[in-house]
This record gives C-alpha cells, sequence and structure tokens, in this order.
C-alpha cells in the first residue's frame, strides 16, 4: 500500500504543472483587454487574488508571499478598478474551466478525478491557507471535464498555500524561497529588486520536507492511502492526455 506521503510527493508536479499552466495562456490573458484590464498581469493578480474579496493589496500580497510586495500592489489596483475582485475571480475561474474542457475533452478519467479531487479539497482542513479556502469556496462547473481542471487548479492552490506557510516555519523568507529556486532572475520576474544574496539551493530542504508532511497529514485526512494512490494515478494520466492535445 502507497503512503499519503508518497502520494503527494508524486502528485506535487503534474498537480503544479497543470493546476498552472491555465493562468498566464494566451487563450486565458488575451480577452482581458476585451473586458477592461489594463494588461494581463492585471488581470491574473487581480483574477487569482480576487477571491479574498475587495481587501487591500497589503492581504493578497500576504496569501500570495512569493511576489513582491510592491508588484501585487501596483497590479492588483490597476486590476481590481475594472469590475471588483469577486467579479475578477469569476471571470479567471471561468476562463480555467473553459481551458480545462477543451484540453479534457475525451479524457475517460474526468468524472472520477473531479470526485477524487473534490472529496480532497472539500475535506482538508484550511487553516492558515487563506488563498486555498479562497478558491475551494468558489462554484465548480457541473460538467466533469471542466469541474476535475478546476479542481486540479484548487489543488495547486492547496499546496501553494501549504508551502508558504512551510518557507516561514522553516526559517526562510519568502525570497529566499524564491532565489533558492530560480536565482535573480527567478526574483526579478517576481517584482523583487536587487540586489540580491546568492542563496543556495540547499536552503529550501527543510521548507519542502514540511510542505511534504503537512500536505500529507492533511491529505491522509480526507483520502485513504490506495484513494491517494488512484488520485496519483489520475493526475498522471490527466497530464498525459493534456500533453497530447497540445
Amino acid at each position: 500500500m502507497t503512503s499519503a506521503l508518497t502520494s503527494v510527493q508524486a502528485f506535487a508536479q503534474p498537480v503544479n504543472d497543470l493546476g498552472g499552466r491555465w493562468m498566464l495562456d494566451p487563450e486565458v490573458l488575451g480577452p482581458c483587454r476585451d473586458a477592461g484590464y489594463p494588461n494581463g498581469y492585471a488581470y491574473y493578480m487581480v483574477g487569482r487574488g480576487g477571491v479574498l474579496g475587495d481587501v487591500d493589496a497589503d492581504v493578497v500580497s500576504s496569501a500570495f508571499g512569493f511576489f513582491a510586495p510592491s508588484l501585487v500592489r501596483t497590479m492588483w489596483e490597476r486590476g481590481v478598478v475594472v469590475e471588483g475582485a469577486r467579479a475578477a475571480a469569476t471571470r479567471y475561474g471561468a476562463a480555467c474551466a473553459a481551458f480545462g474542457r477543451s484540453r479534457l475533452s475525451g479524457f475517460d478519467g474526468a468524472a472520477r478525478l473531479a470526485e477524487l479531487a473534490g472529496r480532497l479539497a472539500g475535506g482538508v482542513d484550511a487553516a492558515g491557507l487563506a488563498l486555498f479556502a479562497g478558491w475551494r469556496a468558489e462554484p465548480l462547473p457541473d460538467d466533469a471535464e471542466g469541474r476535475a481542471y478546476f479542481l486540479l487548479h484548487v489543488l495547486r492552490e492547496l499546496r501553494g498555500s501549504v508551502h508558504l506557510v512551510a518557507v516561514i516555519a522553516s526559517g526562510i523568507t519568502p525570497l529566499d524561497a524564491v532565489l533558492a529556486t530560480g536565482g535573480a532572475a527567478a526574483a526579478e520576474r517576481f517584482g523583487w529588486q536587487g540586489p540580491f544574496t546568492d542563496v543556495p539551493t540547499t536552503a529550501k530542504q527543510l521548507a519542502e520536507r514540511l510542505t511534504d508532511e503537512m500536505m500529507a497529514r492533511l491529505c491522509g485526512a480526507v483520502l485513504t492511502d490506495d484513494e491517494l494512490q488512484e488520485l496519483t494515478g489520475l493526475v498522471l494520466a490527466a497530464r498525459a492526455h493534456l500533453d497530447a492535445v497540445v
């Protein structure tokens, strides 16, 4: 029997890939100007963070964690004036479902993936995981394909929120984590300004271990080891299906 820890480690990367590949896709961001958004980055910021409500940018920055607060504020304030945070989140979530619906068309495991992912997302303890909790509270698409893909996004937000907590608990800053992952180039993409210190990749080892352990504890409290193993297989199959479509 596969343990919860083995499963969450196995589906971490494919969930991160599938749950995130739609976010900055031209198909998703392209129509934002027709809705009045000044650019795709502002739409991304308010669309993703809009589940937190019409809040100050500091609240969004606290939930996003790894982005420079100055960038979050600039893009949030440019985006939120268009139609408000909640409407932006609804629009962005609908784009997620539409993106996944077209890519998962013909995927036989969509309904079961949606069932297991939905039970997991709905059952985990969301304490301290604000961005995940916000997306979990959004209405789910009615169709299996759209629902499955939307829930992959929700599970990505789960791990991302857990990882932010783990990074802080491990004693490094979110900027340190970005530098340890991708260096100065990654930090600049996330809006930080140098000069930067040289942070070795080993600086994130404790945070990564804590993330896996927290995820295993959260997920193992909702699904059995066998169900988590099945979910892992479905996530991998879904990624293979999307890669074949692309």
